[in-house]
């Protein structure tokens, strides 16, 4: 499981070998509860939220890792133990590949399986909304059509000659994309296209802090593989930037889009869970506590056939980073 503090005033400390929670009641006194660390897989603690060194020593111990993420859920940092987990040989030939042809071939594959993904959920919407199948067969067709263009790309022989064009392609499939969820969403919760941090509307909103969850997986992932998450392919390798959790990240978005639709087409949002910035909109605790619940429960409950046999979506991309690792030491 993962422990979200993101209450304010909420303390985690050690009691009889067991994370305790203590949570302030406006009544006064404590909601007190324990867990087993050994069933703890992440900690993550955003507003106001504090913690002992003795429940940092006992995360260390137990491989449990420790986030930081800012309001919108996005990671800041982390406290894991200083181990790498797997040799230095996967790290090289990381860098060795993000300045050749395998690091192209890598690029295509995630943002071909992304554009896949998105057409894929498109098809799927189609199934109870037949008054827009004009519209959905229609960007189904035209994003399959960019995915094709991104293929041809293929025998470049580095990532850098056709970046640019690789990040037009996507960038267009993303617009078609979400100009037709945002048509099959119900009319009070239509959005124009996507808007970052502050969303500027409650459907953004929740993407984003879906995409923030799915970040600090993400770099889990990668540092239990091996892999360097500051070693990118296609985005730019710019001063701490963790280039290589933003393009594993692609074929993997398509999860958080789901979840999140899924609160709205099933008309399970409400004023409460969004708050007004001078700018924009963020969620608030309901709003996050509902998005945390149904994303852990489809990340790690749900499942789904991979590889042959039925498992969860977390441990089908922890497979897919630890292949990844493998293969680009030719194992």
């Amino acid at each position: 499981m993962q422990l979200y503090l993101n209450t304010y005033g909420v303390y985690l400390h050690i009691k009889d070998a067991l994370f305790e929670v203590r949570l302030p009641q406006p009544g006064g006194g404590y909601d007190i509860k324990h867990f087993a660390a050994h069933k703890v897989t992440s900690i993550i603690l955003t507003t106001s939220a504090a913690l002992s060194t003795d429940a940092i020593r006992l995360a260390l111990m137990n491989n449990v890792d420790i986030i930081f993420a800012d309001s919108s859920g996005f990671p800041l940092g982390r406290i894991w133990h200083s181990k790498l987990g797997s040799t230095t040989a996967i790290r090289k030939a990381q860098l060795e590949a993000s300045l050749g042809p395998v690091g192209v071939g890598r690029v295509v594959d995630w943002l071909v399986a992304k554009l896949e993904q998105q057409a894929g959920f498109l098809k799927d919407l189609k199934k109870h909304r037949n008054t827009l199948h004009p519209l959905l067969d229609e960007r189904i067709a035209q994003i399959a059509n960019l995915g094709e263009s991104i293929r041809l790309l293929r025998d470049a022989p580095k990532v850098d000659q056709i970046a640019d064009t690789l990040r037009g392609l996507e960038g267009t499939a993303g617009r078609l994309y979400f100009d037709a969820l945002s048509a099959a969403m119900p009319p009070a919760y239509r959005f124009q296209g996507r808007s970052f941090r502050p969303a500027a509307d409650p459907f953004n909103a929740f993407l984003n802090y879906g995409y923030g969850i799915l970040y600090a997986r993400v770099e889990k992932a990668l540092m239990l593989a091996g892999l360097d998450p500051y070693v990118g392919f296609l985005h730019r390798d710019d001063y701490n930037q963790k280039s290589m959790v933003f393009d594993f990240i692609e074929p993997y978005r398509g999860y958080a889009d789901r979840v999140v639709f899924r609160l709205f087409s099933g008309k399970l949002i409400n004023q409460s869970h969004t708050r007004v910035l001078a700018n924009g909109l963020a969620l608030d605790t309901p709003g996050k506590q509902l998005l945390i619940e149904k994303f852990n429960h489809y990340l790690e409950v749900e499942t789904i056939r991979y590889q042959g046999r039925n498992q969860t979506r977390a441990n089908a991309m922890q497979q897919d980073a630890h292949r990844f690792a493998n293969e680009l030491i030719g194992k």
